[in-house]
């Protein structure tokens, strides 16, 4: 027996190591059918318009986000966008991005909700603006990532960058 076991540890050891170094497979998220309603604050998410993103100041001035309005912003190569604002993370090189405008009414916290992983910064004039809070979304909703930030009235542009996706579903909303 002993000599089975050496004549055969050299054969299985490198499957063995190859084993303990491959990353854990995760079995895909199972969500219930019909899916949980989402929290009323988050009734917009279910369906919204397309629009190309913008990549440079004129597509801009014609890419608008409304708040409270669900948009899928069809994004581009990365190496096709000009920010106003270098992003605070530009992704992988094969990565893709946009922008879009909106404005603000009422001073208060605007929660950005985003479809897909991705960096995102909002900006006003040619300073970004500091992040308040972050989180995941709710399970089984299609949202990535939920990310707050205290506005005052005014325009903004919500940049986003380094997606894998092509399409990044985005709601800002007013938090209570």
């Amino acid at each position: 027996m002993r000599s089975l076991f050496l004549l055969l540890a050299p054969i299985l050891a490198p499957v063995l190591v190859a084993a303990q170094a491959a990353p854990m497979e995760h079995a895909p998220e199972t969500c219930p059918t019909p899916a949980a309603p989402l929290p009323a604050d988050l009734a917009a998410w279910k369906t919204g318009p397309s629009l190309a993103a913008a990549t440079d100041r004129n597509t801009l001035a014609r890419t608008r986000l409304t708040v409270g309005r669900r948009t899928e912003l069809m994004l581009a190569p990365k190496d096709s966008v000009r920010y106003p604002f270098t992003p605070s993370k530009p992704g992988e090189p094969a990565s893709l991005g946009g922008m879009a405008s909106f404005s603000i009414a009422r001073t208060g916290t605007y929660r950005v909700i985003l479809g897909t992983p991705a960096w995102i910064d909002v900006v006003k004039g040619r300073k970004a603006q500091t992040s308040t809070a972050h989180a995941h979304g709710v399970a089984c909703s299609g949202i990535a990532k939920m990310v707050d930030f205290k506005l005052a009235p005014g325009r903004y542009v919500l940049q986003i960058a380094g997606s894998k996706a092509a399409a990044a579903p985005v709601l800002i909303i007013r938090r209570p």
